[in-house]
C-alpha cells in the first residue's frame, strides 16, 4: 500500500515539474516515488491551475479561443480606423477654426 502525502506536498512536487521544468524521475528518485504518481499530480495541478485561470468554468478548445482572438483582433482593428477618422474630423475642424 503506498504512503500517503498531505496536499501541500503534493502540490509543492507537482510545481516543481511543471514551473520549473525538473523531471518526475528525478524528483521521483529524490522523493523516493513513482514518476507516474509524481506526473498524475503534475496533471492535477495544471488542470487546478487552468480552473483557476479560468474561473469562469467553461472549458475552452484551441479554436475556440482562436475564434475569441480574431474577434478581439477585429474589434481592435474597427477602433483604430474608428480613432483615425475621429483625429481626421478633429484635424478638419480645427484647420476651419483657423
Amino acid at each position: 500500500m503506498g504512503k500517503h502525502q498531505r496536499q501541500e506536498v503534493k502540490e509543492h512536487i507537482a510545481k516543481l515539474l511543471v514551473e520549473e521544468g525538473r523531471k518526475a524521475t528525478d524528483l521521483a528518485y529524490e522523493f523516493g516515488m513513482s514518476p507516474s504518481t509524481i506526473r498524475n499530480w503534475a496533471k492535477q495541478y495544471r488542470e487546478k491551475q487552468e480552473r483557476l485561470a479560468n474561473p469562469d468554468g467553461q472549458l475552452h478548445t484551441f479554436s475556440e479561443m482562436e475564434k475569441k482572438l480574431r474577434e478581439a483582433e477585429k474589434q481592435l482593428r474597427d477602433r483604430d480606423e474608428e480613432l483615425e477618422i475621429l483625429k481626421k474630423a478633429m484635424h478638419v475642424f480645427m484647420k476651419s477654426r483657423t
